[in-house]
């Protein structure tokens, strides 16, 4: 169980900077930044907060594709994250049936499955919206906005 703890705790280490390292992405699409993120992983790793050694292979993925998107789908982090999931639903479930909260460990499982999950069930949400402000919603079989008079029987 310790060497699943491990994995676990890896998989989180990956899956936050992943998060971090997307967020930034999206900020320099967003507002034209052209931020390298290989660059800022360097520095972080040289600075005297984070310093991590996982800072060297993450700079590595972004200098081999400065594109890059998210970590997840870069292929040495993949293959680390699809080897090592296993042992993070593992602590999970022990954690949750010794009554023991482990909220982040469960977030990061959450991020993951929903990064690799092509649909997801966002289309409950789009309804309540189209429900309670008539917001319109998508559908998977057609293109469009569409509004559902949802207290009018069909």
């Amino acid at each position: 169980f310790i060497r699943a703890c491990r994995d676990a705790l890896y998989v989180a280490a990956i899956s936050c900077y992943a998060q971090g390292m997307a967020l930034l992405r999206a900020a320099s699409d967003e507002y034209d930044y052209n931020l390298a993120l290989d660059g800022i992983a360097r520095i972080w790793r040289g600075g005297c907060i984070i310093r991590s050694k996982l800072l060297d292979p993450i700079a590595a993925a972004y200098k081999g594709n400065p594109k890059l998107a998210n970590l997840l789908v870069d292929k040495r982090f993949a293959k680390i994250i699809n080897a090592r999931t296993r042992a993070l639903r593992k602590v999970i479930a022990e954690a949750m049936k010794a009554g023991v909260p482990v909220l982040g460990l469960s977030s990061v499982l959450g991020y993951i499955d929903s990064y690799r999950t092509a649909r997801l069930p966002q289309n409950l949400t789009q309804a309540q919206r189209d429900y309670f402000g008539a917001h319109t919603y998508e559908r998977t079989d057609r293109k469009g906005a569409f509004h559902t008079h949802w207290t009018v029987p069909s």
